[in-house]
């Protein structure tokens, strides 16, 4: 509700006008049929032919008036519902992009339809309220009027219209159950298309297309039925309010028939009367659907709450600079991560072998500053990394994960602005250069959404190539290679070896290749370091390095 009440008071300034004259609207409208039986009891009856044409003329002015002040009342409210929908998907891009991170266990499907249709359901409530206002005006205006015709036709609207309202609210929290339950699993299966779009390539290559096509179609079948339950429960619910409200308008308009035929109302004021139950089938309808449309505005601002009230993986401190960037891990526990201890020293090149991929992720993560260890230290400098300042911790510590993106647009565009010379440099080394030869338009090739267009190999040496560009102090690189051949490869692993000379790079890798251009081998099982050494002599003498490694 937090939400929703400052989605009202942030846009105060369109909504409470735009409200006005929506109830100026609704009262127009109700006064319209008014006119109408006083025009028939007072003008016609008499015979006053100029007076007809003047009322007449009042008449015209009055819808005139009326249909102004929906127009501009509209679009008040459609500019508050527009804005405050841009600044909630805003927010909620902003909160997702945080370079702190977000704990959150939503996957990017589910993100983007909390960014997205969440959003929009949450801004509804700027239309909700103006409806209510609008509709309660009218039901006014119709109830005073009414009684003063005659006091059961008045009460009829005053005590029927609270009943009927009472009665549909019974089946609100069965709507906010059944359309949170539909977004959740809608969210999900967005989330699995995503994920299996973006690995259809790989799936391909192990031939897993019909074991994913059965599990797609296990989470598409949950999300129709939720939607179709959700749906059924939200046409119940319209079906009843309609039929009800209906119902009490037409009672009204029977009773002021009777009333009318007995001589105890004019002809005008039944007039009048059935032409106010016609006008009041709208507002009724209104007061008793609104109440299904806020459940549902109530459900996607908890899914968009739950986004922007996350709390982030890590938390930056005030130290904006260290004197080296030794890297150290010091009884860290992380995930499957349990007391780690490692230490890089400045300049180094150092792999990383891991029996389980559990420990690579977590290590990587930890690395990156995409979250923060649950027990130890890890320091850069001596300093600890939660005590430096966010600019200078990813200045100095670049990771690049297994899994990287590249974006719509061209090859140099997907590598940033560098000077030829570092381009060159970095291209060669990770031969992404033959990418770039291979190709008509060099750098200027196009790369579709994610990198679709190139081959996995491909894609992998140009994240490569844009994160040795980077050139930071330390490189953190997580099996950059699996993809490409052995001979490029070979030739990955001596290259980043010469560019890195000097800086420290930890690599997270199996591969003999890479392992065997590094200082120093670290290898981790169960979450602990257990065995250290220089590749070759690790390969002689440990069974369990052997096991992983050599291929």
């Amino acid at each position: 509700m937090g939400l929703l009440r400052r989605t009202v008071a942030r846009n105060g300034g369109r909504l409470w006008p735009g409200t006005l004259l929506i109830c100026l609207f609704q009262a127009c409208e109700a006064f319209v049929p008014v006119l109408i039986g006083y025009i028939i009891d007072q003008v016609i009856a008499g015979g006053d032919g100029l007076g007809l044409a003047l009322w007449i003329g009042g008449l015209a002015g009055l819808i005139l008036v009326q249909t102004s002040m929906y127009r501009l009342g509209a679009r008040l409210l459609m500019l508050a519902i527009a804005h405050e929908s841009h600044r909630l998907r805003a927010e909620v891009t902003e909160r997702v992009l945080d370079p702190r991170g977000i704990r959150t266990d939503m996957r990017a499907g589910e993100l983007l339809t909390v960014s997205s249709t969440d959003t929009d359901n949450t801004s509804y409530l700027l239309d909700y309220i103006p409806r209510v206002a609008g509709a309660v005006t009218a039901t006014a205006v119709a109830a005073v009027t009414l009684l003063s015709i005659d006091v059961v036709l008045g009460l009829a609207v005053l005590v029927g219209t609270p009943v009927v309202l009472l009665v549909l609210q019974v089946g609100s929290p069965a709507i906010t159950r059944r359309v949170a339950a539909q977004q959740e699993v809608a969210g999900e299966a967005a989330a699995l298309a995503t994920d299996l779009v973006s690995g259809l390539r790989p799936l391909r290559g192990i031939r897993a297309e019909d074991a994913a096509l059965r599990r797609y179609r296990e989470v598409s079948g949950r999300s129709l039925r939720a939607a179709v339950r959700a749906a059924g429960t939200q046409g119940g619910y319209l079906a009843a309010s309609n039929a009800l409200s209906a119902l009490l308008a037409c009672g009204i308009a029977l009773l002021a028939g009777w009333f009318a035929v007995r001589g105890e109302i004019t002809v005008g004021e039944c007039i009048v009367v059935i032409g106010l139950a016609q006008v009041l089938i709208e507002p009724f309808g209104v007061l008793a659907i609104v109440p299904g449309l806020v459940a549902e505005a109530r459900a996607s601002a908890d899914r968009v709450s739950a986004v922007l009230t996350a709390p982030t993986l890590v938390e930056p401190g005030p130290v904006d600079r260290v004197e080296n960037v030794e890297l150290s891990l010091s009884g860290v526990s992380y995930r499957s991560l349990d007391g780690l201890d490692l230490t890089v020293r400045p300049g180094e090149f150092v792999g990383v072998v891991v029996r389980g991929p559990e420990d690579g992720e977590a290590l990587t993560a930890l690395l990156a500053g995409r979250a923060a260890p649950d027990t130890g230290e890890v320091r850069l400098g001596g300093v600890r990394v939660d005590t430096l300042d966010l600019d200078l911790a990813r200045a100095t510590v670049l990771a690049e994960p297994h899994h990287t993106d590249l974006f719509t647009g061209t090859l140099a565009d997907n590598l940033g602005p560098a000077a030829d010379a570092d381009l060159s440099r970095a291209l060669a080394a990770s031969a992404a250069d033959q990418v770039v030869a291979d190709h008509p338009d060099g750098l200027d090739q196009l790369v579709a959404e994610r990198g679709t267009t190139l081959s996995g190999g491909q894609r992998q040496r140009i994240a490569l190539a844009r994160a040795l560009l980077a050139n930071p102090p330390v490189l953190v690189l997580h099996d950059p290679t699996t993809a490409v051949d052995a001979v490029t490869e070979h030739a990955i692993a001596h290259g980043v070896r010469d560019l890195r000379a000097g800086l420290s790079t930890v690599v997270v890798t199996s591969s003999p290749a890479l392992l065997s251009v590094t200082d120093r081998v670290v290898m981790i099982d169960g979450g602990r370091v257990v065995a250290e050494g220089v590749h070759q002599e690790l390969g002689a003498s440990h069974e369990s390095y052997r096991a992983a490694v050599l291929r």
